[in-house]
């Protein structure tokens, strides 16, 4: 099987192209570091069958953080067959300088100039043949996002062929032969080029984990001083900086640039990204958003509901006894997940995408970086934080990106008490039908100053400042419809796979321990959590189902209420009281093993037990203040 990696550096296009080659499995955003994973999907290349990988987005093979080193151990796996490296057109001079480090490698390689409609747009017209040419490797233009140039760039991965490597200035080569010299013999047995070695080895790197190299630490340490004091300068800025220049001459020599006039698109972010003017507009955008949820998902919701529940009364009817309070339950599991949680998530996860797609997201992580500093955390915390929008399990894996341990553990604990798509549902479903919208919106702005105390207060027990974020901000885009709905069933498939099987089969376990008597006992248990937020006792187990999945937190507190009309049974206060606690709560069970897995066992207990303390002292709060007016 042929195996082919896609390298290339954030923003690039990369996981757009991967979805059209491999079948749409990997989220493309518009966030460096997104991809904190290999993603391997399957393709025809020619007649032939290949695994496609789309490598983290990287700046650069040094492996400067956990994403590039993750990229760069797997170029150097041995596992790799073709390289093709995704380039954006618009942006050339910039990307050759991974382009000429990866012609180092010695890999068959091909180059895919995508966003070649946004490089036109900008004015640069690029010669392919002639880039081919100075490369040596076949170079195809496309357009991932609308399709254009897949056939070819499939054709020229059976025609990849190792690069021209790149020249260096007389002495840079003199110390590069010397050190390769010695190489050679112990890198003849390993998968590690001699070249490249000598390189990481002459920038003051380290050598990747597995590559047992001769000791050549005085070899190495005589040619960096030779290089530093001949320039003046680190041998690593010297290097850097000639491929630098080599990148800006090829540039040069194969594209031609012409006057572009200020786009309408970018005199929009004269306004959208103003340090003043952003910020109301964000709020607006959001807040027509969450506006748009409910209003689809409350007719939604109307239309389904009421035939779905007069079925499950009916079937209940015709098997009486405990058999059919269980049928009844899995009944009412089922239509929940059609009646009351697709409603809201559909239009949710629809109008998330599409603000990914059209290139609005990023320029929110750009407008929320200054809230960041605030609190103590900078740049790369931003993506966690709005992947949490979404879901919380890739909002925690994203903390990879995060250099500093510290950081990694702040953003994690506060990423995972940002409203995910499975609250939404209970704050839309819940407040915003039953209390209004406006109360509903109010909760993610209180989510957010909750988020900002407690950041601040993390500071002050965990001093420090994490490493600042130079982001990428993407051109806007129109969106491909298919692409949004194709990435809202992706998001949508966990759901109806996972989630919609567990809430059929918690409600009807729900209906069997009611059956038995056990909820009586359960409830008083919980008391001590239900009792000072002045909710019903019914309330409990409603609130232990949610840690599996926190859509059922919604579902079983209609089975526990015996309606799920919610304004029949509970006080508007109560309503808002529960759903800030689902809010703030243990994160589900996904997220926790998330955090296992990322954080470890203490930390992860630590983070959990803080999201049940913030919950309840919030909750108090939200009762104490509801109780005043």
């Amino acid at each position: 099987m042929l195996r082919v990696a896609l390298v290339g550096q954030p923003n690039s296009g990369k996981s757009t192209l991967f979805n059209a080659i491999a079948g749409y499995r990997a989220i493309a955003s518009n966030f460096p570091g997104t991809t904190v994973e290999l993603l391997r999907g399957r393709a025809l290349v020619g007649a032939r069958p290949a695994e496609v990988v789309d490598l983290p987005g990287t700046y650069s093979l040094l492996a400067g953080d956990p994403a590039e080193e993750l990229a760069r151990d797997y170029l150097l796996s041995g596992e790799v067959d073709v390289v093709v490296n995704v380039v954006d057109a618009s942006l050339l001079g910039r990307s050759l300088e991974l382009t000429l480090e990866l012609t180092e490698l010695g890999l068959p390689m091909v180059v895919c100039l995508n966003m070649m409609d946004e490089a036109r747009r900008k004015g640069i017209h690029i010669d392919a043949v002639k880039l081919s040419e100075v490369l040596g490797v076949p170079v195809v233009e496309t357009v991932a996002v609308r399709g254009v140039g897949l056939k070819e760039l499939l054709a020229a991965i059976l025609e990849a062929r190792v690069p021209n490597a790149p020249r260096y200035s007389a002495d840079v080569e003199r110390a590069l032969a010397a050190l390769v010299e010695r190489l050679a013999p112990a890198a003849g047995n390993s998968k590690f080029p001699p070249r490249y070695l000598a390189e990481l080895l002459l920038s003051g790197g380290e050598p990747p984990s597995g590559a047992e190299l001769p000791d050549l630490s005085a070899e190495v340490e005589a040619a960096r001083r030779e290089i530093q004091v001949g320039r003046g300068e680190d041998p690593a800025l010297v290097i850097a900086a000639e491929r630098h220049a080599m990148a800006l001459r090829i540039f040069e020599d194969v594209a031609r640039v012409t006057h572009a006039e200020r786009s309408f698109r970018e005199r929009i972010d004269s306004l959208l990204m103003h340090r003043i003017l952003g910020y109301p507009v964000m709020v607006l955008v959001l807040l027509a958003l969450f506006y748009g949820v409910f209003k689809v998902g409350g007719i939604l919701e109307g239309f389904l509901l009421p035939p779905l529940d007069s079925f499950t009364a009916a079937v209940e009817g015709m098997v009486p006894g405990p058999i059919g309070k269980v049928l009844s339950g899995a009944l009412q599991g089922l239509w929940a997940g059609i009646g009351i949680v697709l409603p809201y998530l559909l239009p949710f996860l629809f109008f998330l995408a599409f603000l990914e797609d059209v290139g609005y997201l990023p320029r929110i992580g750009f407008l929320v970086d200054g809230l960041m500093h605030k609190i103590g955390l900078h740049g790369k915390s931003v993506i966690p934080f709005l992947l949490g929008y979404g879901c919380s399990v890739p909002a925690v894996l994203a903390t990879r990106i995060l250099e500093d341990e510290r950081d990694r553990l702040v953003t994690a604990a506060l990423a995972v008490m940002i409203p995910c798509a499975a609250r939404t549902v209970v704050i839309f479903g819940l407040v915003g039908r039953y209390v209004g919208p406006w109360i509903a919106f109010s909760l993610y702005l209180l989510n957010i100053f909750i988020i900002a105390i407690a950041g601040t207060l993390l500071r002050k027990f965990l001093p420090g400042m994490g490493p600042g974020l130079i982001m990428e901000i993407p051109p806007y885009r129109l969106p491909s419809f298919r692409a949004v709905l194709l990435k809202v069933w992706l998001r949508l498939r966990g759901f109806i796979t996972v989630a919609w099987p567990t809430l059929i089969a918690a409600s009807a376990f729900f209906s069997l321990i009611e059956v038995l008597g056990w909820t009586r006992f359960l409830n008083t248990l919980l008391l001590p959590v239900t009792w000072p937020l002045g909710l019903p006792a019914e309330v409990g187990v409603p609130l232990v189902f949610g840690i599996l999945r926190k859509e059922l937190s919604l579902i079983m507190l209609g089975q526990a209420l015996g309606t799920v009309d919610f304004g029949a049974a509970l006080t508007g206060a109560a309503m808002v009281v529960f759903t800030v606690f689902v809010i703030f709560y243990v994160p589900c069970l996904a997220t926790v093993a998330a955090l296992w897995r990322e954080l470890g066992r203490r930390k992860t207990l630590l983070v959990v037990a803080g999201t049940v303390g913030v919950a309840m002292a919030v909750g108090l709060l939200i009762r104490a203040i509801l109780w005043l007016f």
